[in-house]
């Protein structure tokens, strides 16, 4: 179904997770429509640049902040700054995340608690602030990146899996619950993107080339999620073939079971 692009234009759009990779493309993809970015991350030595390349892009001023989204007292730090110094949030990108690919049995559950701590209680902590806020208002929209690891899970993925399982199942019950006040939400479900996120996730350092039939591009896959800000689009998939395989896990799930320890077992 199409559906036309919206004016966000002068619209405060915060990414979390925006120092690099698919964050870092969103912030470029937003400024090119003319939104006030807001781009915020751990590495401080990255945001800045991304903050002026930002600032370049858009007819108006981007702005950065250092934010670990695991630490709460950050989260609240960094949100009364940008909304006592900016205004209220029109457009949330919860990037943020990180993952490991190992064997669950060979996992140190310290690790297993900063991802969830990370990828899932920090996005929380952050989407309820600003969801109040745009109830209150009566739009916004919530745009939450979680995997096709989320519809199905594979080998070496059991953390970061349950992680994105959380994020899918969280996203779609708050959809439900923010409709009422026109706030819009929606899930991004890649598969593998070609990014430094498989730096820390992938010790074989084999991955990505073992599946280039599958990795997505980060820049194409941003514009899709721009392009979606303050429409009513529920969900962003892909590549193609995974969600594909993904619906058919949920319809033969014995088979699902196989290809995803056969076929897509390759980490």
């Amino acid at each position: 179904m199409f559906l036309p692009k919206a004016d966000i234009a002068g619209k405060i759009v915060l990414i979390t997770g925006g120092s690099a990779g698919l964050g870092e493309q969103i912030a470029y993809e937003a400024a090119k429509r003319n939104a006030i970015v807001v781009v915020c991350a751990r590495r401080i030595n990255l945001i800045g640049k991304v903050r002026e390349v930002c600032s370049e892009l858009s007819n108006f001023e981007a702005h950065s902040f250092q934010l670990d989204v695991g630490n709460p007292d950050n989260v609240e730090e960094v949100y009364q700054k940008v909304t006592q110094n900016l205004g209220p949030i029109d457009i949330l990108v919860n990037c943020a995340g990180f993952g490991l690919f190992r064997h669950f049995t060979d996992f140190e559950m310290s690790v297993a608690e900063e991802m969830f701590r990370v990828n899932v209680l920090g996005l929380m902590y952050l989407t309820q602030k600003i969801a109040l806020d745009m109830a209150e208002r009566q739009t916004g929209h919530i745009v939450n990146i979680a995997s096709q690891a989320a519809k199905m899970a594979t080998v070496k993925s059991t953390i970061y899996s349950a992680t994105k399982f959380a994020v899918l199942g969280f996203s779609n019950a708050l959809r439900l619950e923010m409709k009422p006040f026109g706030v819009k939400v929606t899930t991004v479900n890649p598969g593998p993107i070609a990014t430094d996120f498989f730096e820390i996730a992938d010790e074989s350092g084999d991955y990505l080339s073992n599946v280039s039939w599958l990795v997505l591009q980060p820049q194409p896959l941003a514009e899709r999620i721009v392009n979606s800000f303050m429409t009513n689009r529920r969900e962003i998939n892909g590549p193609a073939v995974l969600e594909v395989a993904s619906k058919a896990y949920i319809l033969f799930p014995r088979l699902g079971d196989y290809f995803a320890a056969n076929l897509f077992n390759t980490k």
